[in-house]
């Protein structure tokens, strides 16, 4: 089966670098692109997990296990397309399950590997980690302050500066 590249990047950062942030940036982007914009996307389900992990590394224990509660849900109803993305979905509910217990009780991070089921695509992920130096299924460097803090520590010129166009054309309304 053909994967998007996207979403082959996002696996990439996911178990390569551990770039969570970066894991939600590839995949909003592919997500935005690609319409139907649901909110209860499989993609955005992929996206949650990156970003309640990001919160949960960070120590943001609320705000990590309310967005794994909602890829649970989207993952639950999206099992279809989250199976012809090549992963085990039963097992990557139990994984969000367990995550979302752990947080509750203050159990350390520790880096998750998303169950792929399908041999090829895992195949062609850690090839890729290979080509770019990574290692496949490494864990966090918790030492990392820009991985850990990457939302505070990133250039967000082009995004102030939309939001001031998008505000002046609407008070031009």
């Amino acid at each position: 089966m053909r994967y998007p590249n996207e979403y082959i990047q996002f696996l990439i950062e996911f178990h390569g670098r551990r770039d969570y942030f970066e894991c939600h940036e590839i995949l909003e982007e592919y997500w935005k692109e690609h319409p139907p914009l649901a909110r209860d996307s499989v993609w955005v389900g992929l996206i949650q997990i990156a970003v309640g992990l990001y919160h949960y590394r960070r120590g943001n224990l609320a705000g990590a296990a309310r967005t794994l509660a909602k890829a649970r849900q989207i993952v639950d109803l999206r099992a279809r397309e989250a199976a012809r993305l090549g992963l085990d979905v039963s097992s990557l509910g139990d994984l969000l399950s367990c995550y979302i217990k752990r947080i509750h009780a203050k159990i350390p991070y520790e880096s998750p590997m998303l169950p792929i089921a399908d041999p090829e695509l895992a195949s062609i992920c850690e090839e890729e980690c290979k080509r770019q130096s990574l290692v496949w299924g490494v864990s966090s460097n918790l030492t990392d302050s820009q991985l850990i803090h990457r939302h505070t520590k990133r250039d967000r010129s082009d995004v102030i500066a939309e939001r001031y166009k998008q505000l002046q054309i609407r008070r031009q309304k």
